[in-house]
């Protein structure tokens, strides 16, 4: 008994995030969410279970709009199995400088803060399996790198143990007037 409890805390303990925000306030290029997410932007990634295997790859294509007040994020996913997935984020600044959002499956709202080149996310989301819904937590960690990529690395978990992780890189898409300049 007591060799499962220690393997369920070394799981949990696995799970747990020892990324502080604040460790990243001077970093560069600085990431405004307003600006890097509004226009169009290719997405690549996958999910990892707890053991390192990847059980999901996926492309999403993304048309954001900062109107000065909400970000729109519509995303259009297509998972390597061939299904097909849209989701739509609303996020707005709160009043503090952090953001909150919304999105269908998102329990209540996401939280987040930024800092230099970071921004980290928390929520819960509701997954449609087979079996019914489960409920996940994510911890989601965004770094703008040079050149406008921007990394993301989400700790997912179920009652505080360490699920897998989603590991995505973003791509900004070139406008339709830039690409049309020589």
């Amino acid at each position: 008994m007591l060799r499962i409890l220690c393997l369920v805390l070394a799981f949990a303990l696995a799970g747990c995030s020892r990324l502080d925000l604040a460790d990243f306030d001077q970093a560069t290029p600085r990431l405004e969410l307003e600006q890097y997410f509004d226009g169009r932007l290719k997405a690549y990634g996958q999910f990892q279970d707890r053991f390192g295997q990847v059980k999901r790859r996926f492309v999403v294509d993304i048309d954001g709009q900062w109107d000065g007040s909400t970000l729109t994020l519509n995303e259009d996913f297509v998972y390597d199995d061939g299904e097909r997935e849209t989701r739509v984020w609303t996020l707005q600044r709160t009043a503090d400088g952090g953001w909150e959002g919304r999105a269908g499956g998102v329990v209540g709202t996401a939280t987040g803060r930024g800092a230099g080149n970071a921004f980290n996310w928390q929520y819960d989301f509701d997954l449609a399996t087979d079996d019914g819904t489960l409920r996940l937590h994510f911890n989601d960690w965004l770094f703008l790198q040079e050149d406008g990529v921007l990394l993301n690395r989400a700790y997912v978990s179920k009652f505080g143990i360490n699920v897998g992780e989603v590991l995505i890189s973003f791509f900004r898409q070139p406008t339709e007037a830039a690409a049309r300049t020589p």
